[in-house]
């Protein structure tokens, strides 16, 4: 064989052995990774072999603290918490069937004047005891338009209980029940002496007695709010309003929780809870915005509503209207008022002996500021003699015939009714 023949069968010898090691290689390599794929897919996905009744898992001791402020406070006052149900007159709507078969087992039908069933629940705390009654406050909006009241203690115990007396322009009422099953009382704390950031407590029953001493946390987000609130009848406008001075909490304040105590962690009630925002003038939702009445506003009434059955204000005996719905034109040609008083109350008429009138006031005076207060409306004025009690002298500056004047009116005399812009 001559040397270019053996050289040709050489490099084929080479050519077939490279191509063989390389087909071989690949088996080989596309093998171990499926051989390593199975291999960890049989490891994940195995169960172990063995026993399972075996168990060994225990509860540990609780290491969390049991009996902290919260608790405390909470004990404190929890017993003296209680569900108040308004209960009223359902009227029987049958069509008198059975009273044709003469079936007169139920004497309502008779009589017209229905069966009692509960209308709504609020809360209310216990706050005193005297001899064989014990005292209760809650929310004059709890127990409006009963016909009968029941109270449910802490323990589940049901009890009648009467409306000793109710005031409107506060939302505040006190009931007296038996205090033969009353073992513990609430206290009051001072309500000036708190704090933003503070921790509190809300106690009652939110959403009814089925969720009686429910207790919530949070704090005091601000210590004076003032809002704007119709006496009684939510469908009043604006000039019948009152503005009042409430606490505003986070602490989880829901229906049923109106008339319960706000506390601080010493266990003492600082507010009676209210309200809450729910959504602001646009429809958007807000989360967090409770109110309360303040514990001193709270004590200076439930003492009156005690004594007197209602709470004694004093009455200028005037009628009034804001200055904003006076024309421009007749702002200067019958008020004769500079353009600089712009906002104020325009009395309308006064009562002849009234307290008003015998500090010297008269028919068109603009009055601009009551005591230290500002007088943009007859809100702001009736707010600002709701301040005051009888007895008392105040300071009152108003406009006659375009000059300013300020006279002391004593307040002597206490309004008997409420009438619509009249004070």
């Amino acid at each position: 064989m001559d040397n270019q023949g053996f050289q040709h069968k050489f490099w084929l010898k080479v050519v077939l052995v490279g191509l063989l090691a390389g087909l071989i290689g690949g088996g080989i390599g596309v093998f171990a990774v499926n051989a390593w794929q199975n291999h960890e897919q049989n490891t994940v996905t195995s169960v172990p072999k063995g026993s399972n009744k075996s168990g060994g898992t225990s509860v540990n001791k609780n290491k969390a603290n049991l009996s902290n402020q919260s608790t405390r406070a909470y004990g404190a006052v929890k017993n003296s918490v209680v569900s108040v149900l308004n209960k009223q007159r359902v009227q029987n709507s049958s069509s008198g069937l059975f009273s044709v078969f003469g079936d007169d087992s139920d004497s309502s039908t008779k009589s017209g004047s229905g069966k009692l069933k509960t209308a709504s629940e609020g809360s209310g705390v216990i706050y005193k005891k005297d001899g064989d009654s014990a005292y209760v406050v809650t929310n004059n909006h709890v127990v409006s338009g009963s016909n009968s009241l029941e109270v449910i203690l802490s323990n589940g115990k049901k009890m009648q209980a009467s409306i000793v007396g109710t005031d409107a322009t506060t939302d505040l009422a006190v009931l007296k029940i038996s205090s033969k099953n009353i073992k513990s009382v609430a206290s009051f704390g001072n309500s000036n002496d708190i704090a933003a950031g503070q921790d509190v407590l809300a106690i009652g029953s939110p959403m009814g007695s089925e969720y009686a001493n429910t207790v919530t946390k949070g704090i005091i987000s601000a210590k004076k709010r003032t809002l704007k609130v119709s006496s009684g009848d939510s469908s009043a406008d604006s000039s019948n309003a009152t503005t009042t001075n409430v606490i505003q909490t986070d602490a989880a304040i829901n229906s049923g929780n109106s008339g319960g105590p706000l506390i601080n962690m010493a266990g003492q009630v600082i507010g009676i809870n209210s309200m809450k925002l729910s959504s602001n003038g646009e429809g958007s939702s807000v989360e967090g915005m409770g109110f309360a009445i303040p514990s001193n506003e709270v004590v200076q009434v439930i003492n009156q509503l005690i004594k007197h059955g209602k709470v004694q204000r004093p009455t200028l005996g005037i009628s009034m209207i804001n200055l904003s719905n006076v024309t421009s034109d007749s702002q200067k040609s019958v008020l004769k008022l500079p353009s600089s008083v712009n906002t104020g109350v325009v009395v309308m008429n006064i009562s002849d002996d009234s307290d008003a009138a015998n500090a010297g006031m008269k028919k068109y005076d603009v009055i601009t500021k009551f005591g230290d207060n500002k007088i943009h409306s007859t809100s702001d004025l009736k707010s600002a003699l709701y301040r005051y009690k009888v007895g008392q002298d105040v300071k009152v500056t108003y406009y006659r015939e375009g000059k300013p004047h300020t006279s002391t009116i004593k307040l002597t005399q206490t309004a008997n009714a409420s009438v619509e812009n009249q004070q």
